[in-house]
């Protein structure tokens, strides 16, 4: 039936995430379709993959993000279906809605989804309304800063300002009073309006017009954990586990774990309880990810946004239930309903591993001239380079992800230890030396840590 309904297969990404896509596609028996610029010619999953297309230049909006050359290659080529990955295209309801009128099977949840739980601002009212617990915040946009000063002061010191689209922690800070709050608020307002104008370049339509800012309750000492979530045709929602986010550079996640250390069986069962309604809410189909902030004190949880899509950390929920998500969304994809029982077995670290400096985290690209990975038993490399490939300074610098699998957390912490130690990159800047700090930090070691971790690393070697 898969072949029937969705083969040939069009990955429209790069890197690390189309390779791994590539090899649960053609596990399937489906021929795997690639996507590339000109930058990405000499990549593994290029090669790997049963035909490639090239779709422009390195410049990713006359490319990756150009939706009309994707759907060109995928008519090219035969393509029934499109799956989007992560990043990119993937969060846009418009070329969703572009996929779907070409006749073709679009891999993720319907565009009305995406649409819905694209602007934060209507997600946290959608969510609430669902009876699932927000923080404090604003439920219309803030579109100046004198209605944003008013709205801090109604929730209180400290809150959080982000823009009401867009993702990855860019225009996301923390303002403790009014005078951080006008500095946040232009930050925000900049990246906002930076978002809205890729996103109609894109596509998106109208979906946010404007520099459209959303005002939380900022939670001291957070947890940022997600439940991983499956929609299937028939209707019903089922949630494979939570995921630890909580150590992050600039507001971007850099490492996650499974199970988290820092919640209790009570609170992660009401939490998965909440993120079955939340998918409910929206009528989810295929894989998403709410994504919510936990007070470890309080041992309570609030929503924070829902990703409609694959997310970078898939693979710790992999390495602990047996699944294997790629194929879950290929399955509701295709109108299955597979029958999941989700069972968690020991514990899953992933590192992820970037061309960036370690110490300020600045991206790093250059040409990479030595690249070893590690193996053994738990060892898990989703990479998108091998040596003699050149990181470009167009897209992320996201290399590869280093995932670890253990009995315990104790023993998954060892074997990380050893996998990022046989890890070699030779040629740009890269991370792991930072991963090999964090493997010695206390507060990672116990499990007591929280979203200001990689922060306080930071200003101890200052």
């Amino acid at each position: 039936m898969l072949n029937e309904t969705l083969g040939p297969v069009l990955i429209a990404n790069r890197g690390e995430i189309a390779r791994r896509i590539i090899r649960t596609v053609q596990r399937l028996g489906l021929r795997a379709i690639a996507v590339h610029s000109e930058a990405d010619a000499d990549l593994p999953y290029v090669r790997e993959a049963d035909e490639a297309v090239l779709i422009g230049p390195a410049n990713p909006a006359q490319s990756y993000l150009d939706p009309v050359k994707v759907l060109e290659a995928a008519r090219a080529t035969g393509a029934r279906a499109i799956h989007p990955g992560y990043g990119f295209l993937a969060e846009n309801a418009g070329f969703a809605e572009a996929v779907i009128a070409a006749g073709m099977v679009w891999i993720g949840p319907a565009p009305e989804a995406i649409d819905r739980m694209g602007d934060k601002i209507n997600a946290r009212n959608l969510m609430e309304d669902a009876g699932v617990p927000v923080a404090a915040g604003t439920r219309e946009p803030v579109t100046d800063l004198g209605l944003a000063m008013t709205a801090a002061k109604e929730i209180g010191y400290p809150v959080m300002v982000k823009t009401a689209g867009g993702g990855g922690g860019i225009g996301m800070s923390v303002a403790h009073d009014d005078d951080e709050l006008a500095k946040a608020f232009d930050q925000a307002s900049r990246a906002a309006l930076r978002f809205a104008a890729a996103a109609a370049a894109g596509g998106a339509g109208d979906v946010l017009a404007g520099p459209a800012i959303l005002l939380e309750r900022y939670i001291e000492r957070a947890r940022h954990v997600e439940v991983q979530i499956l929609g299937r045709p028939d209707g019903t929602v089922v949630a494979l586990g939570e995921r630890d986010c909580s150590v992050q550079r600039r507001h971007q996640k850099v490492v996650e774990e499974t199970p988290s250390p820092g919640i209790t069986p009570e609170l992660r069962e009401r939490m998965l309880a909440a993120a079955v309604r939340a998918g409910e809410a929206v009528g989810y189909l295929g894989a998403g990810t709410v994504e919510c902030l936990v007070d470890a004190d309080a041992q309570d949880f609030v929503f924070l946004e829902m990703n409609t899509r694959l997310q970078v950390e898939h693979p710790v929920t992999e390495l602990v239930t047996g699944l294997d998500l790629v194929e879950l969304q290929l399955r509701v994809a295709a109108g299955e309903s597979p029958e999941i029982t989700p069972e968690v077995s020991g514990h899953a670290i992933e590192f992820r591993v970037y061309a960036e400096d370690p110490k300020r985290f600045f991206p790093g690209p250059g040409k990479i001239t030595a690249w070893t990975e590690p193996a053994g038993d738990g060892v898990r490399v989703d990479s998108g380079y091998e040596s003699g490939n050149t990181v470009t300074p167009f897209y992320d610098p996201l290399m590869a992800k280093l995932c670890v699998h253990g009995a315990t957390r104790a023993e998954a912490l060892e074997r990380a230890r050893e996998a990022v130690a046989g890890f070699t990159v030779e040629g740009p800047k890269n991370n792991l030396p930072f991963c090999a700090e964090l493997l010695d930090n206390d507060e990672f070691v116990t499990g007591d840590y929280d979203t200001g971790l990689v922060g306080r690393m930071r200003a101890k070697r200052a």
